[in-house]
C-alpha cells in the first residue's frame, strides 16, 4: 500500500488527501492548527468561473474542475457523512455600463465554444431575476450556470471526515512516511522565499439572512454567497500591507456597506461574524502544484488564493496521479517553476 503524508489541513491538502485515500492510498494529513484553520476556514466559499475569453490551459483546468465540483463532493459527503454546503447556485452580476454590456454579450460566445454545452454564461434583464437581483446600473445581468459555492469550514470537516472512512488519519502531529506533500498555505510559500509567494489578508463578514436557494451575486471587489445554514457570507478584502492579519478593520466595514448598497435585501440583517486571515498568493498568482522547489522528492500543493476552493477538486486528482502513479497533468502555469524568480 502507499503511504502519504499531506502537511497541511486546509482545501488543498485535504483534497490531495482524500484523492490518494480513495484510491487506497494510506493517507495521514498532518496539521497543528487542526483542520481548515488557516485561509480555507474563511466564510465565503464562492466557486466562481473565470470569463470565459481568452481561454488558456489554466481557465480550461478551472472549469473541468468547476464541473466536476458536484459528484466530487458528493462522494466526499457520502463517504464521510457530512454536508460540505455544496450546491451549484448559480450567479448573477450587475453590468456597469454599455461597454460591459458587449463585453458580457462576447463572453456568452466564448461560454458557448469553451464550455461545451455544460453550462451557460447569458445576459439577462435585470427583471427576470426576481427579488434577488443585485442593482445594476444598465439594468443587465450576467448570469451563469456553472458557479458554485460551498461552506467552507463544513467543506474541510467533510474532507476530514471522507479520508478517516477511508482508512486515513487527520493528526496534529505525526512523522513523514512515504510521498510528502506540503500544503501548508501562506507560512509555506514564505518559507521557500526569493518572492516565491506572499501572503494576502482578507477580511470577510456573515450575515444572519436565510436565502439558502439564492444565487451567488458578484461585484466589484464583492462575493455575496447564501449558504446552506441560513447566513449570507460577503466579503472580501485583498491586502497587501496590513499590520494585524487577525483584525477586522474599516475595510471590511467598506465590504458590508457596498454589499447593502448592491443588495438592498441585506439591510436589517444581524452580523453574525467578522473574520480575517491570510491567504497565500504564489509570484505567478496561480496555484502551485507539483515537485516542491526547496525539499528535493517532496511535492507542493499551494497558492489557492481566489480559487482555491474552485480548483481544489481537480488539483487533488492531479496530485494523486502524480504521487500514485506518477502521471504528470498539472498546466504549465502551475507548476512551481512558474512561481520562481526566473520561471
Amino acid at each position: 500500500m502507499a503511504e502519504v503524508t499531506v502537511r497541511g489541513a486546509g482545501v488543498f491538502g485535504l483534497a490531495v488527501g482524500w484523492a490518494c485515500a480513495r484510491r487506497g492510498a494510506s493517507v495521514t494529513v498532518v496539521d497543528p492548527a487542526g483542520v481548515g484553520a488557516g485561509a480555507s476556514g474563511g466564510p465565503v466559499g464562492a466557486l466562481a468561473p473565470h470569463a470565459p475569453e481568452n481561454w488558456t490551459e489554466a481557465k480550461a483546468f478551472q472549469f473541468e474542475s468547476l464541473s466536476m465540483a458536484g459528484d466530487w463532493w458528493g462522494a466526499v459527503q457520502a463517504a464521510g457523512g457530512v454536508d460540505p454546503g455544496f450546491a451549484r447556485c448559480g450567479r448573477l452580476q450587475p453590468v456597469a455600463d454599455a461597454a460591459a454590456l458587449e463585453r458580457s454579450r462576447a463572453r456568452a460566445e466564448g461560454a458557448a465554444a469553451h464550455w461545451g454545452g455544460r453550462a451557460t454564461w447569458e445576459v439577462i434583464a435585470a427583471s427576470e431575476a426576481g427579488p434577488w437581483a443585485p442593482v445594476s446600473p444598465s439594468g443587465w445581468l450576467v448570469r451563469d450556470t456553472l458557479t458554485a459555492r460551498v461552506q467552507p469550514r463544513r467543506a474541510c470537516a467533510a474532507l476530514a471526515a471522507a479520508i478517516r472512512a477511508e482508512g486515513g488519519r487527520v493528526e496534529a502531529e505525526a512523522p513523514d512516511r512515504g510521498q510528502v506533500v506540503h500544503a501548508t498555505g501562506a507560512a509555506g510559500l514564505a518559507e521557500i522565499g526569493g518572492g516565491f509567494g506572499r501572503a494576502v489578508k482578507g477580511q470577510a463578514a456573515v450575515l444572519g439572512l436565510d436565502a439558502r436557494d439564492q444565487p451567488l451575486v458578484m461585484g466589484e471587489g464583492l462575493f455575496v454567497v447564501p449558504h446552506v445554514d441560513g447566513t449570507v457570507a460577503v466579503g472580501s478584502t485583498a491586502e497587501t500591507d496590513f499590520d494585524d492579519p487577525a483584525a477586522t478593520d474599516a475595510q471590511l466595514d467598506a465590504v458590508i456597506a457596498r454589499a447593502l448598497e448592491a443588495m438592498p435585501l441585506l439591510a436589517g440583517a444581524r452580523i453574525v461574524e467578522r473574520w480575517a486571515g491570510l491567504r497565500p498568493r504564489a509570484r505567478s498568482r496561480a496555484p502551485v502544484l507539483g515537485a516542491h522547489p526547496t525539499r528535493p522528492g517532496q511535492f507542493i500543493a499551494n497558492g489557492g488564493f481566489k480559487i482555491g476552493f474552485g480548483v481544489a477538486p481537480l488539483a487533488g486528482e492531479v496530485m494523486a496521479d502524480l504521487l500514485l502513479e506518477g502521471h504528470d497533468r498539472i498546466p504549465q502555469g502551475f507548476r512551481p517553476e512558474a512561481s520562481l524568480p526566473n520561471g
